[in-house]
This record gives structure tokens, sequence and C-alpha cells, in this order.
């Protein structure tokens, strides 16, 4: 089983237009779609998809009409009541593939809201194989939230603690690396560089780049870093090694959720037991095909791309 707790949902509103947006003018939408949302959400929606149980944890208002939008998506859900709605998120595409995204901040927790959903977790947790902690934190909610829960969940269940993935970014990633040490973290390159206090990595070797920046958290700080490279694929870092992967030939729909669907790939292939190299390519293809779905939509093994996915171990540095 695996456990995602989404801290900061959000209800995704997707707009397909039929020409590049027009800032400042008035276009007409070819259509509209809603997903429920939120790193932890999208993972747990491509985990049950593929036929694997999966948990979702979320603070939830019981009036909040997201409510019925996540009934839809088929997923078990743990919520903790907290007041206000969940957030909406605007994303706007074009035929090109082009995606312009428009987050609000959300529903703001309070402490006993913080410490409830602390505790669903670890009462979720009992048992999994993997607890994927994902997304912005909410207002409200200190930068250590994660270190918090990942605290929680190994004191109460020692060495039966499911492997934890951290996939956020900013403050409440470099805390969490910084003190909590998790099994495996999954930024993009802008959040790598970001991390290890770097410009901004160079396209024409972010592979390389990638994997170097990775073995400086890897095992010291991390026991492992998927970085997403976009277009690019992806790098994984391990104690034993480092490995990059080109994503297949895909036509681009909708970017927003792909390095979410990357984690649930990952994840999926670890809970078969597949070696690095496997789990490195798995995650790309699930990648790929979530960017191939319009909107926000999970990819499930029937929209895996057919191209093959080429895994290349990286020269140390």
């Amino acid at each position: 089983m695996i456990v995602t707790l989404t801290v900061n949902p959000s209800l995704d509103r997707t707009i397909e237009l039929d020409q590049p947006l027009r800032p400042g003018g008035v276009q007409g939408a070819v259509s509209a779609r809603e997903d429920a949302g939120g790193k932890g959400i999208n993972v747990a929606r491509a985990v049950s998809s593929a036929g694997v149980d999966v948990v979702a944890v979320l603070p939830l208002a019981p009036d909040d009409p997201f409510g019925a939008v996540l009934r839809r998506s088929s997923i078990v859900a743990r919520t903790v009541a907290v007041d206000g709605h969940v957030r909406a998120n605007v994303t706007i595409t074009d035929p090109s593939g082009e995606t312009t995204k428009l987050n609000l901040p959300g529903v703001a927790l309070s402490e006993a809201d913080a410490a409830a959903v602390v505790t669903a977790v670890v009462k979720a947790s009992e048992g999994a194989r993997w607890l994927v902690l994902a997304g912005s934190l909410p207002p409200g909610v200190r930068d250590d939230f994660y270190v918090d829960v990942i605290a929680a969940v190994r004191r109460a269940h020692g060495p039966s603690a499911p492997q934890i993935a951290v996939d956020t970014s900013g403050p409440a990633l470099a805390t969490v690396v910084a003190r909590a040490r998790p099994d495996l973290i999954k930024p993009n390159d802008d959040e790598l560089a970001e991390l290890v206090g770097r410009p901004a990595l160079p396209p024409g070797d972010l592979a390389s780049t990638a994997g170097e920046l990775g073995r400086t958290l890897v095992p010291s700080r991390v026991a492992a870093a998927l970085v997403t490279l976009g277009s690019a694929g992806a790098v994984l870092v391990t104690p034993e090694g480092a490995w990059s992967a080109a994503p297949p030939v895909i036509r681009v729909a909708s970017t927003v959720g792909a390095g979410d669907s990357s984690l649930a790939g990952y994840v999926l292939a670890d809970s078969l037991g597949a070696p690095a190299d496997e789990r490195l390519r798995h995650a790309v293809r699930y990648g790929a095909a979530a960017a191939s779905l319009p909107g926000t939509q999970a990819p499930s093994p029937a929209d895996l791309p057919e191209g093959d996915v080429i895994v290349t171990r990286l020269s140390p540095a």
C-alpha cells in the first residue's frame, strides 16, 4: 500500500485554447475540465489507476464541493476536517503544449489542524510501503511541517515505517533535507539548483549537472534523489550510482502533474522490487504519459507511451 499526503490540495481547472494565449486580450476556449489536484492527490490517482492500494490524506471541510470532485477520482481518501474551502488553480494550455498556470495560496491551517493532519498520516501509514509527502505548504503551516510528519511516522512505526518520499520546494524542501533525511526527494532542475544554492542548471548538459548536484546530497542528506528535467527526462541518484533517462516522443497536451506522475511511476516500480534503472525508466514513462493527457489527468498503464526510454549510467563527477 502507498499513502500520500496533500496538505494544500487544489481544484485544478484546465482551459484549452486553440491559439496561443494573448495577454490582455479576449479569447474563446476550446474546452475546460476540473480535476481533484494537489501533488499527493495526483500521485494517488496514478497509483490507483495501476491497481495498487493507495490512501490519500488531506485536510477538507465537510461542506467543500471539492469532495464531490475527489470522489469521482475513485481514490480512498482520509480527510481531516478544517474551515475554509480548497483553493482553485487555473491552467491554460495551447495547441503547442505551452502551459500557463495560476496557483492560489490555499486554506490557512491552525496549529491544531496541522497536528490533526500529522495524526491522520501516522494512522494511515501503518503497514504502508511508501509515504509520499507532496506539494506546497498552505498559509499558517511552518516550513518544518514535513519534518514533524516524518519524525512522527518513524517514531510510531519504528523499523516497520514506510519509505518516505518528499516532493516540495523552497524552504520546506531545504528544511526537510537538512533535518529529516527522507528516503527520496523529487525536485525538478530549478528546485534542485535552489536547494544546493546554485544558479539555474545549464540546458546543454542538464542530466550530467543534475547528477553532479544530486551526488552532493546522496547519501549524506537523502537516501536517493529523482530529479525531473521536463522534456529532457529525469535523473536518479542513489548511493550505488546515477542514471539519466530521456523520454519517448509524445505530443504534449499539458505538463501539469507530469512530475507527480513520474514520482508515482517510481514508487510503483519500487513496490515491485525493480532495480534503479527500471525505477527511473518507469518514472519517465509515467511522466511522459501524463504530459500527453489534457488537464491534470493521471495516466493509467494503458496510457503509457510505447516508445523506448533509454537509461544511461552517468560517470562519477
